[in-house]
């Protein structure tokens, strides 16, 4: 579904960025894959030896202004083209009510999760449309989009503000033959959802399928958002959510 097509992964080094990497190997793609850990990067690229001339490994901090700017460089330069990319990257900040976070946690969640979206776009656009267009994805949530949940204003707000990008996006980026969506994932079991069982067993119990996802099920619908399969899906918010949102008991 990606064969020959260059896909720029960013939150690449674990969890659902590193499932897409690994599906989107499979499927034929040139991959820039970003993350601050290099090393764990490099650990990925190292288990796909068919695939290792079609990775480029790019370390950097989706906060740092410049790091998006170099990373469709890396694209480019590697790879002579630009023609999706999954906006992935992103944290959860410290919880609590809001009375009690800093102005400091609210301005990186923000810098994080939205303005890295911002830049991404800014500098992936060009070079898509350069390219002939593209597909850009962002991962968001359902948190701020269905639901409320305590102590996450910092995350909803910023995830939520990816909805409204995302809409203007594809309204400006569509006459280049530019899509642009927004992939909302229920709970999926990642580094940021810890390893407490417990927990895992109450988060299962908001959804619908009553368990939580497997990165590769997230990734997948990244896959039909960045392939042909969803050559007329543009402007979306897209629920993969396990029926979290429609779930009252």
């Amino acid at each position: 579904m990606l064969s020959g097509k260059t896909i720029l992964i960013t939150g690449a080094s674990s969890g659902i960025g590193a499932a897409a990497a690994r599906m989107f190997a499979g499927e034929g793609a040139n991959l820039v894959l970003a993350a601050r850990r290099k090393d764990r990067l490099e650990e990925l690229r190292a288990e796909l030896p068919e695939a290792t001339s079609r990775i480029k490994v790019f370390a950097g901090d989706v906060a740092d202004p410049a790091f998006a700017e170099a990373a469709v460089s890396a694209a480019l330069e590697t790879f002579g083209r630009l023609d999706g990319a999954f906006n992935n990257a992103g944290m959860l900040g410290d919880m609590g009510p809001v009375s009690d976070l800093s102005l400091e946690n609210w301005n990186r969640v923000l810098a994080t999760n939205l303005t890295s979206s911002f830049l991404a776009a800014k500098h992936q656009i060009p070079a898509m449309a350069g390219s002939g267009g593209g597909s850009i994805v962002f991962t968001s949530t359902f948190v701020g989009h269905t639901i409320g949940l305590p102590g996450m204003s910092a995350y909803a707000a910023s995830k939520a503000g990816l909805t409204g990008l995302t809409q203007v996006l594809a309204v400006e980026c569509g006459p280049q033959n530019i899509r642009v969506n927004a992939l909302l994932p229920g709970g999926t079991k990642t580094e940021m959802a810890g390893d407490d069982p417990a927990f895992h067993d109450h988060v299962a119990g908001l959804h619908a399928l009553k368990r939580m996802a497997e990165p590769e099920e997230i990734a997948r619908a990244a896959l039909f958002l960045l392939s042909d399969a969803g050559s007329f899906v543009t402007g979306s918010a897209l629920l993969c959510d396990g029926g979290n949102s429609i779930t009252k008991a």
